[in-house]
Parts: C-alpha cells; structure tokens; sequence
C-alpha cells in the first residue's frame, strides 16, 4: 500500500504578530494531525513573527512576502511561491484584505481558495471602513470557498443568502481547554509575581487601535478606581494607540492602577490573575480573547458591537456605547464571581463546540474532502 502524503496548506496572514487571528491559527496548527495536513505560513515581511520557532518546530515553513503597498512585487512573489510549492489550497486570513493572495492563487489557478473572515466595520474608521467595503465584493469573487469565524462575520462579508444556503464554513475562534480553564494555584502565583494579591484586577487583551476603544474603557476604570481603589487594570497589548492612552491614564492621575503588560507570548497564565474582563470594542467578529476569558470562567462585559454569538455563559453580558461610563463601571464591580462557575465554566463550553480538539478535526475534514 502506497505511503500517504502531507498535504501542504498555504496560510496567508499579512503582518504577523501577536494577534487573535494568530492565535486562532495557531490553536489549530497545534491540534492539527499534521501527518496529514501540514501548514505553511506566507506575511508580509516586516512581521516579528513570534511564533517562528514553534512553527518550524511543528514542521511548517515561513514565506515573506513584500508589503501590500507594492502590489507588483507582491503579485509576482506570492505566484511564484504558489506554483513552485504546487498548493492545491491557499487558505487567506487576511479579512477584506484577502483579495490581494486571493487574486495572486486565481491566477496561479489554485483549485482551492479560502476568504477567512475574522471581523466586520465600523463608520468611526473613515477611509478604512470605505476601503473594506470597497474591497468586500473582490474578495467573494477570487474565492472559491467562504469562512467565517461566526455568522455575524459572515452575513457583513458574504451576505445572508450565502450563509442561510450553507456556502459559509464556521470556523470557530476555538481554544485548548487545558491551557484556558481556571487553576487556582497558577492564579495566586501569577497574582503574587505582579504583585497583585490583593487587587481586584479588571483585564484586557488586545492592541492598541481604534477597534478596541481604550479611551472608554479607561473612562470605565476611572469609574471603577473611585468605588474601589484597591482595582487594577491589566493592559495587554501594544499597537499605534498606546502613547495616547499613555498620556490619558497620566492625565487621570491613574498611572499607580493601570499596567501596561505588553505583548505575551502565553496569555493563559495572565487570564488566571484577572477577576473580570472588560472589551469594549466598536466593532469585532467573534474574538478569541471572548472565548478564551469564558473558558477561564471569567466575567466579561462586552460592547453591543460584538456579535452575540460571543455571549455563551451567563457570566457574560453585552452594554451599549451609548450607556455612560458609570454604568459599565457597576457592571464590572458587581460581575459574578462565584469561584464553583469558574472552576466549572470550561465544561460548558467544550459542550458548545469550543474545544480546539474537535473544532481542528472538523478542519481537517473539511480540507480532505475539498482537496
């Protein structure tokens, strides 16, 4: 009997850093039987590309690619890649931006090519938000196959029609229970190495972008600091934004409260030392910091402009912009916090499919079956 071969996927990011369409690809290389689909990874060249060691490690290669600004060399690189490696997919996760790999592997006539669609709009970004929409259609017609993290993500990208006939696949934003779920001893030590034993510690992931709305939620803080001076808000991240909110929380007088962490190459451990996790964001599709801070029991107060498909234990509940700080602020302060619903939420939601076991082979099927 004739030896099975790896099947190579090409997975197409633009800057790769530390980003929850990051981590969600990396959650299924992980779990993936690699003995019969192998990843490769295509960015953009001035990516970090943190993961590269483990990456090369699992067996996968790492391509760089020019920057999107340069279209012609970006075209004739990523044609040239795909036709020497021979891809039969070509797996894009670059949102509306997938257009540009999408149209280089139509041209390298790609039997398989995969729009992935991890996020939506919002009118606040002007010129990028009309660019988005401007790209939108492109991006359906380049692409043979649709997915979506959610079926909010998937009604803005590929309309209602496509999702109802079942054209969209639902690739779940899905985490490794055993690195998310809740583990008492791994908190008090994470408490204790950041000083943080006795706080009451208010957390966010994310970068530092108009997206993630960091001038309300440290609105929110300041609200939450004044009726109880013992919290904490653990900032995660970095990006183009950090400097202004920097200067904000300095002009708040909150610089002894707030603590700006960074990037992390492990967030699971920084989940433990949180007792509530706040994402007041303008906009987002399913993200992976919903589902990792649910998995990890935490409560979590998110805007009305993240899907309600993110809503998955009672311990979550969704606000609107249009409500003062104040009122978010009571939401924080009196979050459920029953330490046996968070020892206890990781069950729930592995029963919702969120597990990164399951969801990978429901990956991996889909791959076989379309290749």
């Amino acid at each position: 009997m004739a030896e099975r071969k790896t099947k190579r996927v090409l997975l197409v990011l633009n800057y790769m850093g530390h980003g929850g369409i990051e981590a969600v690809v990396m959650n299924y290389y992980r779990f993936l039987d690699r003995e019969l689909i192998q990843f490769d990874f295509a960015v953009c060249e001035d990516s970090p590309i943190p993961q590269k060691r483990e990456i090369q490690a699992l067996g996968g290669r790492i391509f760089l690619l020019p920057s999107l600004m340069h279209q012609r060399q970006y075209q004739h690189r990523i044609r040239e890649l795909i036709r020497r490696e021979g891809y039969e997919i070509v797996h894009c996760h670059m949102n509306t931006l997938s257009v540009f790999p999408l149209y280089g592997a139509w041209r390298a006539k790609v039997k398989v090519r995969i729009c992935h669609n991890h996020t939506t709009a919002h009118k606040g970004e002007g010129m990028r938000t009309l660019a988005k929409h401007a790209l939108r259609p492109f991006c359906r017609l380049f692409a043979t196959d649709y997915f979506a993290c959610g079926a909010y993500a998937a009604r803005w990208m590929y309309g209602r029609k496509a999702l109802k006939n079942g054209e969209v696949f639902l690739m779940r934003n899905a985490v490794d229970e055993e690195r998310f779920r809740y583990q008492m001893i791994a908190r008090l030590s994470i408490r204790k190495k950041l000083d943080l034993s006795d706080k009451f510690v208010v957390g966010h992931i994310g970068r530092f972008t108009y997206q993630k709305n960091h001038e309300f939620l440290i609105d929110i803080f300041r609200e939450v600091y004044q009726k109880n001076p013992s919290a904490v808000l653990l900032l995660v991240g970095e990006g183009e934004l950090e400097g202004k909110i920097r200067r904000k929380v300095k002009r708040l007088g909150l610089e002894e409260a707030v603590i700006f962490y960074g990037t992390c190459e492990d967030t699971s451990v920084l989940y433990q030392a949180m007792d509530v996790f706040c994402l007041p964001s303008f906009y987002e599709g399913l993200p992976v910091v919903a589902v990792e801070a649910q998995m990890n029991g935490l409560p979590l107060i998110l805007s009305e402009h993240v899907t309600k498909e993110a809503v998955l234990l009672e311990s979550c509940k969704r606000l609107s912009l249009r409500e003062k700080a104040s009122v978010w602020a009571g939401e924080v302060l009196h979050a459920d916090k029953d330490e046996k619903r968070r020892q206890e939420a990781w069950k729930q939601m592995e029963k919702q499919g969120f597990s990164i076991e399951k969801a990978a082979g429901e990956l991996l099927e889909y791959y076989a079956v379309r290749n």
